[in-house]
């Protein structure tokens, strides 16, 4: 696995993680466009999959537990 930074349009960070044959798989983190954190957790080919936590527009945590093919659990 390969850890890489991905930039939305205007070049800001919009994730932070570990990609395999050009997926997000494995740990990483996703960002809004004001930079705050909105997802760090587990993924497999691309979608969340795995433990993780899912915060809010003011970073306050919203979910914590299982996604399965991006969806909550």
């Amino acid at each position: 696995m390969k850890e890489f930074n991905d930039t939305n349009r205007d070049g800001q960070l919009s994730f932070e993680g570990e990609y395999l044959n050009g997926k997000k798989s494995g740990l990483g983190k996703e960002y809004g466009y004001d930079l705050s954190l909105r997802f760090e957790g587990e993924y497999l080919n691309g979608l969340r999959n795995g433990k993780g936590k899912q915060y809010d527009y003011d970073g306050k945590l919203i979910f914590e537990g299982n996604f399965i093919n991006g969806n909550r659990v």
